[in-house]
């Protein structure tokens, strides 16, 4: 099984962008749980994602109701990144076939996403600090999920 990375409503398109680059040259699939807070077809969208965008398997989900039912199905493991999490990314036992789950920036995610995840993590900080940018956290997290499941294997 593929580890994937799950963006909810994802409201900054340079960001989105950028991690589903960083999917495509690292093997991952994603999913884009909409509504999304720009056209997903937005020419800033595809700047930050250049042509890679071409060569990563997104799944578009309209709803989290929506995403949530297809998970299920396939019985994938939810890890929820949080600022609100205790457990560090680093100290979490990361298993093929989870979906490692990124907020919005703006606004994170809602209590029932967090009550739906399997785990919650999240990447340690210096106090009075608020949080790093989205997609920096999902490559330190998702750096981490590759070296534990032995990700770095990549086949052309």
């Amino acid at each position: 099984m593929t580890l994937r990375l799950a963006l909810f409503q994802p409201d900054i398109p340079q960001n989105t962008g950028t991690m589903l680059r960083m999917a495509a040259c690292l093997g991952l699939a994603a999913d884009i749980i909409e509504p999304a807070g720009f056209p997903v077809s937005d020419r800033h969208f595809r700047r930050a994602g250049m042509d890679y965008v071409d060569h990563v398997a997104i799944r578009r989900h309209v709803s989290w109701a929506a995403f949530e039912a297809a998970r299920k199905l396939e019985g994938a493991r939810l890890v929820l990144a949080t600022t609100g999490a205790e457990l560090a990314y680093t100290d979490f036992a990361f298993a093929p076939g989870d979906i490692v789950l990124l907020g919005r920036e703006s606004a994170g995610v809602p209590a029932e996403v967090h009550a739906a995840a399997d785990a919650r993590i999240t990447v340690p900080m210096r106090p009075g600090l608020r949080s790093l940018n989205v997609a920096v956290a999902a490559a330190m997290i998702v750096g981490e999920a590759l070296r534990q499941t032995g990700g770095f294997g990549l086949s052309a």
